[in-house]
């Protein structure tokens, strides 16, 4: 009978016990964590507290004191509002000027639009548009309301004080008074480019309101207490050497 020489003793399988943890307390509901957040926040130096602090001392405050968060938020509602008026306004623009363009007065050449002072003036540019627009795609309806609107607009552009609506002006009354000249005829060219030129004059002083040809100085001090006077310094005369003493001796050497 044969022996046994496996000599690795027996243990008996165990049952794998998990291992201890320790015990968890509850967590506390979400709704109790956000009452103690809101409380915390209407505190005093609490986050809601301050921002509502500074919208309650805005009015009072003004622009340049108020917080910045809050003009950011006019600042980008004041945007919003005027995206949504232009983007309803786009339609209602583009029908009037197609109305606007569509109804503008025939123009003919040599037809008398009226008999009043106007008409010296008028009549001969409503003449040099039609008879300069036969080869255009555009009519010469629609020149003369381009015409028009781009002189109302150089005039209240430069009442405004704006550079670039004064240029306008100036260049739209320099033709103005070109067609003028050219158009009429020789007997009296010469009344009509003069009232053409008053009439665009008198017009000026509205849209060219403010401007001046006077050079102006502009002296910029930032030093206080200093002031500017002009004067004319004369140097002194030099005194003639004394006789006996050399040209190079300085005057203090002398003894």
């Amino acid at each position: 009978m044969a022996k046994n020489n496996d000599r690795t003793p027996h243990i008996p399988n165990r049952r794998q016990e998990p291992p201890a943890t320790e015990p968890t307390e509850p967590k506390e509901p979400r709704l109790a964590a956000l009452r103690e957040w809101w409380d915390a926040a209407w505190d005093n130096g609490g986050v809601l507290h301050t921002r509502w602090e500074e919208l309650r001392r805005a009015p009072a405050l003004g622009w340049h004191g108020m917080a910045n968060w809050i003009k950011a938020v006019l600042g980008l509602a004041g945007i919003c509002t005027v995206i949504i008026l232009l983007d309803g306004a786009t339609d209602a623009l583009a029908d009037a000027m197609r109305r606007l363009l569509s109804a503008a007065p025939r123009v003919e050449i040599g037809a008398d639009t009226s008999n009043t002072v106007f008409a010296v003036v008028d009549q001969p540019i409503r003449t040099y548009i039609a008879a300069h627009t036969a080869s255009l795609p555009i009519s010469a309806s629609t020149i003369y309301t381009v015409w028009q609107v781009v002189g109302l607009f150089g005039l209240i552009g430069g009442f405004l004080r704006s550079s670039g609506a004064r240029l306008t002006w100036t260049a739209w009354g320099a033709a103005s008074i070109a067609m003028v000249y050219s158009t009429t005829p020789a007997d009296g060219r010469t009344i009509a480019t003069g009232l053409a030129a008053l009439a665009w004059t008198a017009a000026s002083a509205l849209a060219l309101r403010g401007l001046t040809l006077r050079p102006s100085l502009f002296i910029h001090n930032t030093a206080p207490g200093i002031e500017l006077r002009p004067e004319i310094h004369v140097p002194a005369p030099v005194a003639p050497p004394a006789e006996g003493t050399p040209d190079n001796v300085h005057p203090l050497q002398k003894r």
